[in-house]
């Protein structure tokens, strides 16, 4: 999971979004808000094609899921589900994109909560997932700084699914590479190509292993975090190739 900047709807879809919780709002019981809930998103043609296209632009990597980095996002996902929050249903500060696995096989309607019945789950775009989860970068898998990470490596099976761990081992492997050839290729003056370098490799799924190379690269533990990787850890903190890819120029 990666820091997601959440942009803007379309005056007319936050109009038709607000139309329908004012529908849900109405009903009398929780029981029938929630019954209306289900009813209204199902019917949600007119306003699904807007919201896709939004969190696409906002997902990681080209249209990745919002929770695992990997696979196509094809769903909207409810942070809070709407069984358990009617009224959020179409806020569009509680949309996310997700993969099917994810939203439907991972996620659900889990949501789990702490003591004072605030989230565990982590949402991406209110705040930043580095300060819940540290990615071992050899080994392709996530530690938990916090109780939110936690439940984020529980919920998604972030280390349970092999097919996501061997996942960041290749694009550690891949990413690597990429700064290798965009050292070259600068130093050889190609500037075209080393800004391909930077849009591919941004675009790649599993980008959360690039933010975590980068972001590693300047913990005051870097240089056993990166043990016997001296010339990786000396592309990370070259200030010319960190200034292309974190400014993706």
């Amino acid at each position: 999971m990666i820091r997601l900047r959440r942009t803007a709807l379309p005056p007319g879809t936050v109009t038709r979004l607000g139309e329908y919780t004012e529908e849900i709002a109405a009903e009398a019981t929780e029981k029938a808000r929630k019954d209306k809930a289900r009813c209204l998103w199902a019917a949600r043609r007119s306003v699904r094609p807007e919201l896709i296209a939004v969190l696409t632009e906002m997902a990681p990597g080209h249209a990745r899921c919002m929770y695992c980095g990997d696979s196509q996002g094809t769903d909207i996902d409810h942070f809070d589900p709407k069984s358990r929050t009617p009224l959020r249903t179409f806020d569009w500060l509680n949309h996310l994109l997700a993969c099917s696995y994810c939203n439907s096989n991972q996620k659900r309607s889990l949501f789990p909560t702490d003591g004072d019945g605030a989230p565990l789950l982590l949402d991406p775009t209110s705040g930043d997932p580095l300060d819940h989860l540290r990615l071992v970068l050899p080994l392709g898998e996530y530690r938990a700084r916090t109780p939110q990470g936690q439940a984020c490596i529980d919920v998604f099976g972030l280390n349970s699914r092999p097919v996501l761990v061997k996942g960041r081992v290749d694009a550690y492997a891949t990413s690597r590479h990429a700064l290798e050839l965009w050292r070259v290729v600068t130093d050889k003056g190609r500037h075209d190509k080393a800004r391909e370098i930077v849009q591919v490799s941004w675009n790649r799924p599993l980008a959360d292993v690039l933010v975590a190379m980068f972001h590693q690269s300047g913990h005051p533990k870097a240089e056993a975090l990166f043990a016997g990787e001296d010339d990786v850890l000396a592309l990370l903190r070259d200030p010319q190739l960190r200034e292309g890819f974190l400014n993706r120029s």
